[in-house]
């Protein structure tokens, strides 16, 4: 039961990245992101992954639970992909703020 739970908290937080990825590359810009927050979020799914593979219980079985793994990988890909973008549009302010400089 308490993996059915976890399953649910990452599927949850899980659902908003998808969506935060595409808005962050609509938007172009870093306008309303926190790069310290994306990097909190991203090392804790570092720690999430990190303390499932070092859990002695959890490697027993892991043959019938694999797919909790599967969650936190997914969500650590979404907030890397909204990392890149990050960066992508953190660039981009650059090239603005330049432009508008110039003019």
């Amino acid at each position: 039961m308490s993996e059915i739970l976890e399953i649910i908290m990452i599927v949850s937080f899980g659902c908003s990245w998808p969506v935060n990825v595409i808005k962050s590359y609509k938007s172009r810009t870093t306008k309303g992101k926190s790069l310290i927050f994306l990097c909190l979020i991203f090392f804790g799914y570092i720690a999430g992954i990190a303390s499932k593979l070092v859990n002695e219980a959890y490697m027993a079985s892991f043959a019938q639970k694999w797919y909790v793994l599967i969650f936190y990988v997914l969500n650590f890909l979404m907030v890397g992909a909204d990392l890149c973008m990050y960066v992508r549009n953190y660039r981009l302010d650059q090239k603005k703020a330049l432009a508008n400089e110039v003019n």
